[in-house]
């Protein structure tokens, strides 16, 4: 028992065997777990959103609060003019956009045959003959009625998952405010009641570690959205200057893209260029310079103004938080799996600050002793 508790190597194995066997077991009593999934699967959506938007707002009503507004009424008078900027948003933004979906899914057909027409006449170029693209192409069967057959077989196999979004869809519109509206009224207790859960020598650290953690996802949020507004309307802005189609749609697509760090962009970026290549290089061309031109003005002007180095991660360490997040749980895995590494961080070097602290005090006690 002595050796045990004396080898690290050991006690550690012994922790990482029983871990494993805790998982191995919970593979075999899933259905125990089922309910308990789906629940949390329920929920995680609403919460998620009215978290995004508490997050995103709360930082108004605490501003509220110091010009002598009750917290109560600044909740009202946020939440009321939230929905007012949501309905005319509503009722000025969603029939354009409806509008320009519509046109789009209706010139599907003509924008894939003028790709087709496009890379034929790219294939019958002199220095591309020797590599025989056109027997490739013909072999994949790029053909209209093939991609026609593909995409309404694609939209039939789906119907169930559309009538299970807009349920969900339904679910977090109607739940989402009222969970918005008592983290409003109740957020600032969280921490103290987390607190309490936690000897009483450490609640004051716990409590001090969670505003910490308050603040690098508030930071995170409230910039990273700020950025995507700006990103989408200069976008909007450069796609109509150039005379793109389907102008807003686009700059919605890049903004909201643009939440995802490096790759955002490219991924914002490509349904724009590949229409852009439908109606001719030229105007492929200038939707890659309009894109390069937000991009710049985005990473020198706005985004160091207003996120500026919050977080402090090395870049290199976000393309691989890009790479893990996006495999474990795909575009909403890249979406947050930075600012889940940046509270993940915060809480280490908390701790680590911490517990520097204690030796250093431990150590001058001991030398006080020695005196």
């Amino acid at each position: 028992m002595e050796l045990f508790r004396k080898s690290k190597l050991m006690f550690w194995s012994i922790w990482l065997l029983v871990i494993a066997t805790l998982i191995f077991m919970s593979t075999k009593i899933d259905f125990i777990f089922q309910p308990i999934t789906t629940f949390v699967s329920t929920l995680f959506t609403p919460i998620l959103v009215a978290g995004f938007l508490y997050y995103l707002l709360n930082p108004i009503i605490n501003l509220m609060g110091k010009t002598n507004i009750k917290r109560k009424y600044g909740i009202i008078i946020i939440m009321l003019l939230f929905l007012g900027i949501v309905v005319i948003l509503i009722v000025s933004v969603l029939p354009i956009l409806v509008n320009q979906i519509g046109q789009l899914i209706s010139n599907i057909p003509d924008l894939i045959k003028s790709l087709e027409d496009y890379s034929r006449e790219i294939i019958q170029k002199p220095w591309l003959k020797n590599f025989n693209i056109e027997k490739s192409m013909n072999k994949l069967d790029l053909s209209i009625g093939n991609i026609a057959n593909i995409v309404f077989s694609a939209i039939t196999n789906s119907v169930g998952s559309i009538f299970g979004a807009v349920a969900n869809t339904t679910i977090v519109i109607f739940t989402a405010p009222i969970i918005l509206f008592y983290m409003f009224k109740d957020g600032q207790h969280f921490r103290p009641a987390v607190a309490k859960f936690f000897p009483k020598e450490f609640r004051g650290q716990m409590i001090e570690l969670l505003g910490q953690m308050n603040n690098t996802i508030a930071s995170y949020i409230s910039g990273q959205s700020l950025v995507c507004l700006m990103v989408g309307i200069f976008t909007f802005i450069g796609y109509l200057i150039i005379g793109m189609p389907y102008a807003l749609l686009l700059g919605i697509i890049a903004g909201i893209t643009n939440i995802i760090p490096y790759v955002g962009p490219y991924i914002g970026a490509a349904p724009a260029v590949i229409i852009g290549l439908t109606i001719s290089p030229t105007k492929a061309i200038l939707v890659a310079l309009v894109v390069l031109v937000v991009q710049q003005i985005d990473g020198n002007f706005i985004s160091p103004n207003v996120i500026g180095k919050t977080l402090a991660i090395h870049p290199l360490t976000i393309i691989v938080i890009l790479l893990v997040a996006g495999n474990l749980a795909g575009l909403l895995g890249m979406i947050l799996g930075v600012p889940f590494y940046a509270v993940v961080k915060t809480i280490v070097v908390y701790l680590h600050d911490m517990i520097n602290i204690k030796k250093r005090h431990q150590n001058l006690q001991g030398e006080d002793n020695k005196k």
